[in-house]
């Protein structure tokens, strides 16, 4: 049976505003019918969009995490998508390929055993200040949230998740990216 989503609902999904969406239906960049006046979405075709809008753009991205199955997680879904992707099992592992190679964006656990994500984070914006991370975590009302935000930005990514919320995040990211190189250097 065909799922089918209102324009909030796929704009909640997209993680983006309704004046987005607009503009993207009427450039017919995204998959939609109007149905009276209303438009609605085949979370089908949502979901493919999603895939072939992040193809062609490769990024290099480390994901930081104790737990195997996460790790796993966003490795196939990155990788399907045609990213590089490296993984690290704690805070310690992250940091050492932080310093060494060049990312283009880490995703980063909160809660890991030994240095937690905060500590992690804190490093990572003293060795490399412009580094994209996006924290992901099951505590965003936490105290380790609280320190990591002393830090400066970040994306968040909460918990329970799955392979297109890593979609959405990395799209986003890209996004971002996207629009920054068009402005051109900050004067």
């Amino acid at each position: 049976m065909t799922e089918l989503m209102t324009l909030e609902e796929v704009a909640s999904f997209l993680r983006i505003g309704k004046r987005t969406m607009h503009r993207l239906l009427k450039d017919g960049r995204i998959p939609g019918t109007k149905v009276g006046r209303q438009w609605r979405f085949d979370k089908a075709f949502i979901d493919e969009w999603l895939h072939q809008n992040s193809a062609g753009v490769s990024v290099s991205i480390l994901v930081i995490d104790d737990d195997e199955l996460t790790r796993a997680l966003f490795r196939e879904t990155l990788e399907e998508l045609g990213h590089r992707v490296v993984t690290a099992r704690n805070g310690a592992e992250g940091l050492d390929l932080v310093k060494q190679r060049e990312f283009d964006l880490v995703f980063l656990d909160l809660k890991m055993p030994g240095m937690d994500g905060a500590e992690v984070f804190q490093e990572i914006r003293t060795a490399k200040p412009n580094l994209p991370v996006t924290i992901v975590t099951g505590y965003p009302d936490s105290n380790m949230m609280a320190r990591a935000l002393a830090q400066g930005p970040f994306g968040v990514m909460r918990k329970p998740f799955d392979d297109a919320d890593i979609r959405i995040a990395v799209n986003s990211f890209l996004h971002t990216s996207e629009k920054r190189r068009r402005r051109g250097p900050a004067v």
